[in-house]
């Protein structure tokens, strides 16, 4: 694996070039092409089984297509043939999934220091330093010590941020992290989610918000049935497409925030 030296703001940081992906005689990429800018929020949404989570999953090397160019920050994903490389590639990116998937026999603290220690060698004083800090950034300083079975839906999510950025990655995805949550609990994780990207984290989100993916996105992707049938500006997609398509998708979901469709289905 050939590792690149830090991408600059603006530079591209994310490409997939004609990407194909099939599971047996399924296809569920159908060519896709995507260029993500470092410092950018992206934004991909479409309708259940258009392949959203998977391109996410290209990118962060838990599948690999049958023929197309992922490169991601400098290294060509769609070539790494070893565990060890794509673990050298998920230190780098961190991913946040519909479920939380945290240890529940470890601390909240104990969740969020063991990956930087036991996969980068950190040390622990340091790590726990920073496992505070992080988690006074998303709002859980009263939690250090809880167990993940005496947090709401939402707190755990939040933990599970937390235990991404302590990796100190170069680009977070976020695969429907609020589609297993109760809708009172959805607004505390988006808060953490827009203040990250405030902040100038690179972020490409796979969502049914459509409100909050039209605040907080430098670009919207729309999918459907494997293929991007058009990206732009929130402004873009939203309001003034001449994609009936995309109008008709927007529509019925202009009740709101997480609109008419849960797409959990993972794909």
């Amino acid at each position: 694996m050939t590792a690149s030296t830090a991408t600059e703001t603006g530079a591209a940081i994310v490409k997939l070039e004609d990407v194909h992906l099939s599971f047996g005689q399924t296809e569920v990429l159908k060519g896709i092409d995507l260029t993500i800018n470092k410092g950018d929020a992206v934004s991909i949404i479409g309708p259940s089984g258009s392949g959203k989570s998977t391109i996410l999953r290209c990118i962060n090397a838990l599948v690999t297509p049958q023929s197309g160019k992922i490169t991601v920050a400098g290294t060509r994903v769609d070539q790494l043939t070893k565990e060890s490389e794509r673990i050298q590639l998920r230190k780098r990116v961190g991913i946040v999934f519909q479920q939380y998937n945290l240890f529940p026999h470890l601390t909240v603290l104990d969740n969020i220091v063991l990956a930087p220690t036991k996969i980068l060698g950190a040390d622990r004083t340091a790590t726990v330093k920073l496992a505070r800090e992080l988690l006074e950034k998303v709002r859980l300083s009263e939690k250090a010590d809880a167990y993940p079975g005496q947090l709401s839906g939402g707190q755990q999510q939040r933990v599970a941020i937390a235990r991404a950025l302590a990796m100190k990655p170069e680009l977070v995805l976020f695969d429907e992290v609020t589609s297993a949550l109760d809708p009172e609990t959805v607004g505390e994780v988006l808060w953490v989610i827009r203040d990250l990207i405030r902040d100038g984290m690179t972020s490409i989100l796979v969502t049914h918000e459509m409100r909050f993916a039209e605040e907080i996105s430098d670009t919207v992707v729309f999918t459907e049935n494997g293929r991007i049938v058009d990206h732009g500006s929130p402004q873009q997609i939203f309001h003034t497409t001449d994609n009936p398509r995309i109008r008709q998708f927007v529509g019925g979901l202009s009740g709101g925030g997480r609109g008419a469709v849960r797409d959990g289905e993972g794909i």
